[in-house]
C-alpha cells in the first residue's frame, strides 16, 4: 500500500483527538513532520525499558501494550486501534519506554520524533499547549478508569471475602460437630471405665460395711479412680479452652515423683511392671504442681499400656540439667516406630489399641510448653521408650 501524502496526513491527524484543539496551519507543521511504518503481525515496535525517542498514532490494525512481555505471565494493558495513539510521554520526558508494544494485526502507523515535536513547538508555542493539554485529559480519564477499576476489583474482593467467610463459617462448624461426636466418644468410653469401678466399690463396700480393714481398702481404690475422673475432666477443660491456665507455686520434685509413682503402684503391679524412682533432685522449685503431676501421671500411664502384654520395668527420676529440671519417664515396652512417633502430639491419636481420649502426650506437651520447657522423646520398637519433661528453674 502507498503511503499517505502531507494531505493525507493532514485530513487523517485533523480526525485525531491528540491534535483537536490545533489550528489547521499547526496540524500541517505537524503532519510535514510526520512519517509512516508498516509492520506484520506479532513484530515489536518498542520494549519496555528501551529509548524512547518518538510517538505513533495508529493508521490501520491495531497494537497491543504489554507489560513484562518477556515474562511467564506478561500483563495486557491496553489494544489500540486506528486513530489511538501511544508512546506519547516520549514527547514529554526522556525516561525508558514504561512497556513492549506488539502489532496485534498488519498494521501502519504516523510516528513523530521527540526531536522534530520540541522544534515545532519552539516555533509555535500554542503546538505545545494544545498537546500539554491533551496528555493532561489522557492522564486524567486514565486515572478515572484505574480508580473505577479498583472500586469495581474492591467490590469483587468484597463479595469474595464474605463468601469465603460463609465457606469458613460452614467448615469451623463442622469441624466443632466433628470434634464434638470424637469428644463424646471419647468421654463416654473413658469415663465409663471408672464409672464401672466406683460401682463395684461402692456395691462390695456395702457388703463389707462391718468389716473396717476391707472398708478402707475399697475406699482407697474408689478415691483413686475419682482423681482419675478429675484428671480427665481437667484435660477435656484444657483442651477445650485452647489454653493453660497456670497455678505457680511452690513444690519438690522428689514429692510430685512419689505421688505418681504411688497414684500409678496399683495398676502397674497389675500390669506386672516393676517400677523404680530416683530423685536426683529435690530442691524447691516454682510450677504448677497438679498440672505438672498430670504431665507425668498421662507418660507414665502411657508406660504401663506399653508394657500391658508382657510386663517390664519402668523409672521415674527427677535430675538437674544446666537450668532445667527434668523429670524422666523411661520403660522397656514394645517402643513405637517412626510413624507413630510424629503422630504422638496430634488430638485424638492412640496407637495404644487400649482406649484412651487420644489427648494424653498433647496435654503433657502443653503443660511443659506454657511453663516454657520442652518434651524430649526417644523410642524405638523393642527398645522401650524415653520421655524428659524440662523444666526451666525459675529464681
Amino acid at each position: 500500500m502507498l503511503a499517505m501524502g502531507e494531505r493525507d496526513y493532514f485530513d487523517f491527524l485533523r480526525r485525531v483527538y491528540f491534535f483537536k484543539d490545533l489550528a489547521d496551519d499547526e496540524i500541517r507543521l505537524v503532519a510535514g513532520s510526520c512519517a509512516e511504518e508498516e509492520h506484520g503481525p506479532g513484530e515489536v515496535l518498542f520494549v519496555e525499558g528501551s529509548t524512547a525517542d518518538r510517538f505513533y498514532i495508529v493508521i490501520e490494525g491495531r497494537v497491543e501494550v504489554w507489560k513484562n512481555y518477556y515474562d511467564p505471565k506478561p500483563d495486557l494493558l491496553a489494544v489500540h486501534g486506528p486513530g489511538h495513539f501511544f508512546g506519547e510521554m516520549a514527547l514529554i520526558d526522556e525516561l525508558p519506554r514504561s512497556a513492549t508494544v506488539v502489532a496485534k494485526d498488519q498494521i501502519r502507523v504516523l510516528y513523530l520524533y521527540r526531536d522534530d515535536f520540541r522544534r515545532l513547538i519552539r516555533s509555535r508555542a500554542s503546538i505545545a499547549l494544545s498537546v500539554m493539554t491533551s496528555i493532561s485529559f489522557m492522564i486524567r480519564s486514565s486515572n478515572e478508569v484505574f480508580v473505577e477499576d479498583l472500586r469495581k476489583r474492591n467490590e469483587e474482593l468484597e463479595r469474595a471475602y464474605a463468601e469465603l467467610e460463609r465457606a469458613q463459617t460452614e467448615r469451623l462448624k463442622n469441624e466443632r460437630l466433628s470434634t464434638l461426636g470424637k469428644f463424646s466418644s471419647l468421654i463416654l468410653h473413658d469415663i465409663r471405665n471408672p464409672l464401672s469401678i466406683l460401682k463395684g466399690q461402692l456395691q462390695l463396700m456395702e457388703i463389707q460395711a462391718d468389716e473396717p480393714e476391707k472398708l478402707r481398702g475399697r475406699i482407697g481404690a474408689s478415691l483413686a479412680e475419682v482423681g482419675r475422673l478429675e484428671r480427665l475432666a481437667s484435660e477435656f477443660l484444657d483442651y477445650s479452652r485452647g489454653e493453660i491456665r497456670l497455678d505457680m507455686a511452690v513444690a519438690r520434685p522428689g514429692e510430685l515423683i512419689v505421688r505418681v509413682a504411688e497414684g500409678m503402684r496399683e495398676r502397674l503391679e497389675k500390669a506386672g511392671v516393676a517400677s523404680a524412682i530416683d530423685i536426683a533432685y529435690d530442691e524447691p522449685v516454682i510450677l504448677d504442681a497438679e498440672r505438672v503431676a498430670r504431665a507425668l501421671y498421662n507418660v507414665t500411664d502411657n508406660a504401663r499400656k506399653a508394657m500391658a502384654a508382657t510386663g517390664g520395668s519402668l523409672s521415674l527420676r527427677s535430675f538437674r540439667e544446666g537450668e532445667f529440671l527434668v523429670f524422666e519417664v523411661a520403660d522397656t515396652g514394645e517402643g513405637m516406630t517412626m510413624e507413630v512417633l510424629s503422630h504422638v502430639f496430634e488430638p485424638f491419636y492412640s496407637a495404644s489399641g487400649q482406649g484412651g481420649t487420644g489427648l494424653g502426650m498433647l496435654i503433657v506437651k502443653n503443660i511443659v510448653e506454657a511453663h516454657g520447657g520442652s518434651v524430649r522423646l526417644s523410642s524405638a520398637p523393642g527398645e522401650g521408650t524415653r520421655v524428659q519433661l524440662a523444666f526451666p528453674l525459675r529464681a
